[in-house]
């Protein structure tokens, strides 16, 4: 009886104190699998690429249109005296005409204005794409990890019913207990045998996405995750001071104020399109071999349509107020957002901080009063059971409740859009 007991503490005292996190590869801690995926992730790639695409354009926006060079050939058959004549210099004369057109003052500074706010677009959307994956990351990391805890919970809850079945059967043996005391604790280990395959296919799953994430064989290994990252303390989390944040750095906020800016100059482009544009023109005339006669030319659009115009004009003012509510909307829910899951990583953490001191210790406590009345006849192995399965209880809330609050934080910084 003496050994079954000697071994039963020390598989409690590996339940109570799991083992100690250690250096590991790929996937033990959750920077690593950040800058992993920063480098590797091919979708974050896409939008790096499309937003050294936009700062390209910036430069050809502001750009004069190519000039436009035209040669005419006059008089090639010479009043009809010959065949025609095709070579410049040949027949009654050639023509050089070299134009280039030129927008009414201004525009040019507006059209490369709207492609500097495209430019900042890009680098908002950027910024989104990389806030996004990393909040899946994170939480996929914390979801992997309640699975893979989980299921070191349910194994060493398992050595755990192993000791205590041993103990029933030398009592049942010695006819100090009943049958029926090893029949309940086999079935409690039926019934964890049963949770462990569910938390093993959770484990599979969250790990075959995480390396999805990671863009990764959904098969390739990852270190076992030990830990979770720490919280930030809590006057990193003052509500005030987070608002400020994300009003200045939240990446859909950023594209919303780009958007307002493009559409203030597509605006102001449709108002200068009431002026004409201009086409400037020199023509050398050229006769056998010198050029005798020089014309310059000046053409213009005539703006006569001005309904068009006017109807452009209004579709502009009407899509930069479409832009400022979409703005006004995406701070009103960002805002929401960020209150509601600060108010809940407060709660997780206070539940969190209820289960390690109170309900934790209490529950440790009856635990062994129960095994020590067991083990003196004056304790049912029922209340045993009761009290051993009201620890495991309080450590999967407890697991759950960490999980929770790794999922609010990687809210909280995608909301804006930087770590804590």
């Amino acid at each position: 009886m003496k050994l079954l007991l000697s071994i039963f503490a020390m598989l409690g005292a590996l339940w109570l104190n799991p083992a100690s996190a250690t250096d590991e590869p790929l996937g033990s801690n959750l920077n690593g699998l950040l800058d992993y995926a920063r480098a590797h992730n091919p979708e974050l790639a896409a939008t790096r690429y499309e937003a050294d695409a936009a700062q390209q354009r910036a430069e050809p926006a502001g750009a004069l249109p190519d000039p436009v060079l035209r040669t005419e050939l006059m008089d090639i058959t010479n009043q009809g005296a010959n065949s025609p004549l095709l070579l410049p210099g040949q027949g009654g004369g050639t023509r050089y005409l070299l134009m280039q057109s030129v927008p009414w003052f201004g525009k040019r500074d507006l059209q490369r204005e709207v492609a500097t706010a495209q430019i900042s677009q890009a680098n908002g959307q950027m910024a989104a794409s990389w806030s996004e994956l990393a909040s899946r990351i994170k939480q996929t990391y914390a979801m992997h990890y309640l699975a893979t805890a989980s299921e070191r919970l349910a194994q060493q809850t398992l050595a755990l019913l192993d000791g205590l079945e041993q103990i029933a059967q030398a009592r049942y043996a010695n006819g100090l207990g009943t049958q029926q005391d090893v029949l309940s604790v086999q079935i409690e280990k039926t019934i964890l045998r049963s949770d462990l395959i569910a938390l093993q296919s959770e484990g599979h799953h969250t790990h075959a996405r995480l390396n999805s994430l990671l863009s990764r064989p959904v098969n390739t290994p990852l270190a076992e995750l030990l830990q979770l990252r720490d919280l930030p303390p809590a006057s990193q989390l003052d509500e005030q001071l987070l608002l400020e944040r994300l009003r200045a750095q939240n990446p859909q906020l950023r594209i919303a104020e780009a958007n307002i800016q493009s559409s203030e100059k597509n605006r102001d482009l449709a108002y200068i399109n009431r002026y004409p544009g201009f086409t400037f023109g020199i023509a050398p005339t050229q006769s056998s071999t010198t050029i005798k006669r020089w014309d310059l030319m000046l053409e213009l659009n005539i703006p006569l349509q001005q309904s068009s115009r006017r109807a452009q004009e209004r579709e502009a003012e009407a899509l930069l107020s479409a832009s400022n509510s979409r703005k006004e909307a995406l701070l009103n829910q960002a805002q929401s957002d960020l209150s509601e899951n600060l108010s809940a990583l407060e709660s997780a953490r206070r539940s969190e901080s209820l289960i390690a001191t109170r309900l934790l210790p209490q529950a440790e406590l009856t635990y062994q009063s129960a095994l020590a009345g067991y083990e003196t006849g004056k304790v049912e192995f029922s209340m045993l059971i009761e009290a051993q399965k009201q620890i495991l209880k309080a450590r999967q809330q407890q697991l759950q409740v960490q999980s929770d609050m790794q999922l609010r934080l990687a809210d909280i910084e995608k909301l804006l859009g930087e770590e804590l």
